[in-house]
């Protein structure tokens, strides 16, 4: 027999020996330490979303034994709407298992007439977060151990640089990576002028000598850069060797994206406004 406690023995035993039931707090730390048995009944009790200015969104699934699940539902720049993305999906969830993880994805994605989207689809990456976190905290184990275990120990990241005064600061804190934005004098024309593609050319290679050539640099369009112009850029900035350029024209694009691809020998980064499997499948 198991001596691992679950949250409804300690509180039926608390019952009957005439002690106060333990509060929601220990609960959760009970539930923390004591992992339920994959037989013993587990139901999702409220979603609760947590606006955190000026952008954030944060969602907590309670269940039933005081395990809760953390998830991140949100879509840069609408907080609230995501928010109440939340909560029209809180109605299926509750009174379920939330350790069905795949289940309840595919229900909730599959069952609205309109499927995916950016809304539909950040609600339910946050969803299926807060229901792993779960499902790992029920069975007393990290989630990237149900994923197949680490792959790595160490992960490398890189800083926000867009001078080389910042550069140097950074590298002395120990960054070897940096990422800047093409440098502008006013905002970008779909037909850009040579000396302003000349200007964004000298600007990144004064970070490139700030930085050396030990260290990356990565240069983000963000997808505001007509594919024209952002074909002449990545030719400027190919000399300075960058690490990646990061979406020279809109994700949606593909073809266009693929054409740019095929134009520079410069890995090309994308991703972040991409949803879902199937809108990666049209990347690839």
């Amino acid at each position: 027999m198991s001596n691992r406690l679950s949250r409804r023995t300690v509180t039926a035993g608390a019952l009957a020996a005439g002690l106060p039931a333990p509060q929601p707090e220990t609960q959760e730390r009970i539930a923390r330490q004591a992992p339920l048995s994959p037989k013993e009944k587990l139901t999702i009790t409220k979603l609760e979303t947590l606006l955190v200015k000026p952008r954030w969104l944060f969602l907590k699934v309670h269940t039933d034994a005081g395990i809760v699940g953390l998830g991140e539902p949100i879509l840069e720049g609408r907080a609230r709407t995501c928010a109440e993305g939340v909560k029209e999906v809180e109605a299926y969830l509750v009174g379920k298992d939330p350790r069905r993880v795949a289940h309840h994805w595919q229900a909730i994605y599959r069952h609205a007439f309109y499927r995916g989207g950016p809304i539909l689809t950040s609600v339910l990456s946050g969803i299926d977060m807060a229901l792993w976190d779960i499902k790992g905290k029920a069975l007393g184990v990290p989630i990237y151990e149900l994923l197949g275990g680490p792959t790595r120990t160490r992960v490398r990241v890189y800083a926000h640089a867009g001078t080389p005064e910042l550069i140097k600061k950074r590298l002395a804190e120990g960054f070897t990576a940096f990422k800047c934005g093409p440098a502008k004098r006013r905002p970008s024309r779909y037909i850009e002028t040579p000396a302003e593609v000349q200007y964004a050319a000298e600007r990144f290679a004064e970070l490139r000598r700030a930085a050396g050539n030990d260290a990356d640099i990565a240069c983000d369009f963000h997808g505001a850069i007509s594919p024209a112009t952002a074909k002449l850029l990545i030719k400027a900035l190919e000399p300075y060797q960058p690490m990646f350029i990061e979406e020279p024209c809109q994700c949606q694009n593909h073809d266009v994206m693929a054409e740019i691809a095929r134009s520079t020998h410069l890995p090309i980064a994308t991703g972040e406004r991409v949803f879902t499997k199937w809108g990666f499948r049209e990347v690839l």
